[in-house]
């Protein structure tokens, strides 16, 4: 038996780095989203944990798709919205409240009353709203900022993290008691790599929805091309499959898909015990040059799985570092902590492929904290921002 969740088509779709398919082909999955069933009919809270691209919305989506709500499905990422303003989306605002607030206007709370509320990025949030939303859960009603008057709410509140909120909580960066109060249902959405029985038949999904759009005959995948999808480690999840197959349509000849028709670029290091021996192959346009396996050029790279240089471990790593600071202590360089910390966040951010979610994580903080880091040393002016919000009825 299989199972395809997909989000509605959008016109933002493309721009999102949202997973926009979810099979349960593999048995983990298959026995995931039973458990995810059972979740839906209750009334209780979910947490929803994954790295990004797992499909995170589509399990929110289906949970309320599940549960027989009425009202929209409503979708918000906290990560997208400023400190000043998340307040006033989340919660709504009367006419005054703040400055350029010329009419009062309903917050996505409201705007979910009878449906399901989607928080996605919920480490996001400061903690000076955390307190506003738990009395939001507690309480069952919304005071708009500027007023006093409790607004009666029927909302299903689904909340989705790709960070670990315990140890958040622990470096009091989340509060315990909400923490507690959104996890009364968690649901863990294993990375792509934990469930390879998924990965060729998103892969067709994929095939199918874009060589569609592109008006083109039926293209099958290779053995070999098969072989190279299962046999990488895909960090971006199932995001990152979809733009590989979306270009491989794009390069591949006579409607086959092969191992040189696959672009893989691995942008963070393997977990312990994961990386392949030898060299990752990656594909792109053209093919390598012999006598030359590492050139960059047409898009066909060899690249080296990330490793510790031999006798070097994290522990002996920090403490050359400890050394070097001591050092940097004793010369009384100036202005020592303001260089530590850009030359940390610029290193981060090179490491994770200038991509901020990754960088974060990392970095073991919260992606708005990131982005204050970003903006305080020079690297925020050049980046996109998701989506923040889609209102979606069933």
């Amino acid at each position: 038996m299989e199972r395809l969740l997909t989000l509605p088509d959008s016109p933002a779709a493309p721009l999102s780095i949202r997973a926009k398919a979810l099979v349960f082909h593999d048995p983990a999955s298959l026995s995931l989203l039973q458990d995810v069933e059972r979740i839906a009919h209750s009334e209780a809270t979910v947490l929803v944990v994954g790295e990004t691209g797992t499909g995170k919305e589509l399990i929110a989506r289906h949970i309320h798709h599940v549960s027989g709500r009425k009202g929209p499905f409503v979708a918000v990422n906290c990560g997208a919205f400023s400190e000043s303003l998340i307040d006033a989306e989340l919660f709504g605002h009367e006419a005054g409240a703040f400055t350029g607030a010329s009419q009062a206007r309903a917050g996505w709370f409201e705007a979910a009353n009878g449906g399901t509320l989607f928080l996605d990025e919920i480490g996001d949030l400061p903690l000076a709203l955390q307190v506003k939303l738990l009395r939001v859960l507690q309480e069952r009603q919304v005071v708009r900022l500027g007023s006093r008057r409790g607004i009666p709410l029927d909302v299903r509140l689904v909340a989705a993290t790709n960070i670990d909120l315990a140890r958040a909580v622990e470096a009091q960066h989340f509060r315990a008691d909400l923490y507690y109060r959104l996890s009364v249902a968690s649901v863990r959405l294993p990375p792509l790599r934990e469930r390879p029985a998924d990965i060729l038949p998103l892969a067709r999904h994929f095939i199918t929805v874009y060589r569609s759009r592109m008006n083109r005959p039926e293209a099958q995948l290779s053995e070999a091309a098969q072989a190279a999808l299962l046999s990488y480690h895909w960090s971006g999840n199932i995001r990152e499959l979809e733009n590989v197959i979306h270009f491989a349509l794009i390069v591949c000849r006579d409607d086959v898909i092969r191992p040189e028709d696959i672009k893989l670029i691995p942008l963070t290091a393997y977990p312990a015990g994961t990386a392949p021996e030898g060299r990752l192959v990656v594909g792109g346009l053209g093919r390598p040059h012999p006598g030359h396996p590492g050139q960059h050029g047409h898009g066909l790279d060899t690249v080296p799985a990330r490793v510790h240089p031999e006798g070097v471990t994290p522990d002996t790593s920090l403490a050359q570092l400890t050394q070097v600071l001591e050092a940097l202590l004793v010369q009384g360089e100036a202005d020592l902590f303001n260089k530590v910390e850009s030359a940390l966040v610029h290193a981060a951010f090179a490491f994770a492929g200038q991509n901020q979610v990754r960088s974060a994580k990392v970095l073991g903080i919260t992606r708005n904290m990131l982005r204050t880091q970003l903006k305080r040393h020079g690297l925020l002016g050049s980046l996109d921002e998701d989506v923040g919000a889609e209102v979606v009825g069933f």
